[in-house]
């Protein structure tokens, strides 16, 4: 479950490197491990998404190296989508016409929704695609051994538009490349926006089953 708001509480390095040391058993084609994770909080995080709104209020979005979702989106997708969005402005009261506030919301991705802990995921391109699945099973692994240590996560595709930046910030080299960021800290369970739990589709939409009687 994706959290969207999160409690102003320091985590230990400790609770996180107890995450990562567990998390980097997840699989990888070959055992390649293609993954680097670049752990912010306190300070320098503060400083870089004061920088980041900056630029996000004055529309100087980096280009993405891929875009979140294909401009033609087609059903059931579109759909899903679609509705994800309505019920999460539902949830917060935001009407159609509150185009102010729906991209204030939209903003708070840039802030990790309040979160104390920011992490973003990078590989080396020269893998190219390939490791795109490897790291995302990284991730998926790191964001339920959070939940088990008592955290909330939400990971954010939408950093690819300040991909640039990020790399300035990290001091990235030439090879390096940024997949996604994610929120961590504890969740605020009085949010009305982390009462939201969105639906999925039925197993039949989505599953083939083959041999069995």
């Amino acid at each position: 479950m994706s959290i969207r708001a999160f409690l102003d509480v320091p985590i230990p390095k400790s609770t996180i490197e107890d995450i990562l040391t567990k998390a980097v058993r997840a699989p990888s084609g070959g055992n390649v491990q293609p993954w680097q994770v670049h752990v912010v909080t306190g300070a320098p995080l503060q400083a870089f998404v004061a920088d980041i709104a900056i630029k996000f209020r004055a529309g100087k979005l980096e280009p993405a190296k891929f875009e979140s979702y294909p401009k033609n989106l087609w059903s059931p997708h579109r759909e899903y989508r679609f509705e994800n969005g309505e019920a999460l402005y539902e949830t917060l009261g935001l009407k159609r016409e509150d185009k102010l506030g729906r991209i204030e919301q939209f903003a708070n991705n840039f802030r990790f929704f309040g979160a104390p802990i920011a992490m973003f995921f990078t590989f080396d391109k020269r893998f190219e695609e390939a490791a795109w699945s490897d790291v995302g099973m990284f991730m998926q692994t790191i964001m339920l051994l959070a939940t088990e240590a008592g955290l909330a996560t939400c990971a954010q595709r939408c950093w690819l538009r300040f991909r640039n930046s990020i790399a300035e910030f990290l001091g990235l080299d030439e090879n390096s490349s940024v997949l996604c960021g994610l929120a961590m800290g504890y969740a605020d369970e009085n949010a009305p926006i982390n009462q939201l739990k969105t639906e999925r589709a039925k197993l039949e939409n989505f599953t083939n089953f083959i041999g069995f009687e």
